[in-house]
């Protein structure tokens, strides 16, 4: 048999999908952990909660890139696929969320980007202030292009989802078990 047969080409695109969304969501990832220990950009907590989905989808793709080529079920491949497609997408809606609130196209959460409201007693409150260090949801630590760090994470997010979705197709139409 061919390494280039049908069977062989239809059994790679989903461990195929699998890897690059293995590989570029750790890069992303990685990314954004230079940018954060390397260039001293603390992030935001939307910018964390960003990071939520990376956390969940890249372990998952590597265990579906590993059981896609070893021949899986096909169920939890889908099931697999299906479930890291609508967590990018849930991602890559945050992002433009977060974009707009960057862009002040609305208002960002309170804990972020509202005014500080509670800073404790009078005593204490040197102390705080000393400890203290507020990363703003609705300022931008870096852009290059007009994009920020949310706006790209949008994209990237976006484009995982898409290959999920590639992954999820190419797998819908393998033969059943």
């Amino acid at each position: 048999m061919s390494l280039f047969s049908g069977e062989n080409l239809t059994r790679a695109e989903p461990a195929s999908a699998a890897a690059a969304i293995a590989l570029a969501g750790a890069a992303a990832l990685i990314g954004a952990w230079i940018f954060q220990y390397g260039f001293g950009l603390p992030p935001c907590p939307l910018c964390l909660e960003q990071r939520y989905a990376y956390y969940f989808a890249i372990p998952l793709a590597a265990l579906l890139w590993l059981g896609s080529s070893h021949g899986s079920s096909r169920k939890v491949v889908l099931l697999g696929f299906g479930a890291i497609a609508l967590a990018m997408l849930w991602n890559a809606g945050l992002g433009v969320y977060h974009s707009g609130v960057e862009w002040k196209f609305w208002p960002g959460p309170s804990d972020c980007s509202g005014p500080i409201n509670n800073l404790g007693s009078a005593g204490s409150l040197l102390k705080q202030l000393e400890t203290i260090r507020v990363v703003r949801c609705d300022d931008a630590a870096w852009r290059f292009l007009g994009i920020s760090l949310a706006g790209y994470n949008a994209l990237i997010s976006a484009a995982l989802a898409g290959l999920a979705l590639i992954g999820l197709r190419s797998t819908m139409s393998q033969a059943p078990e």
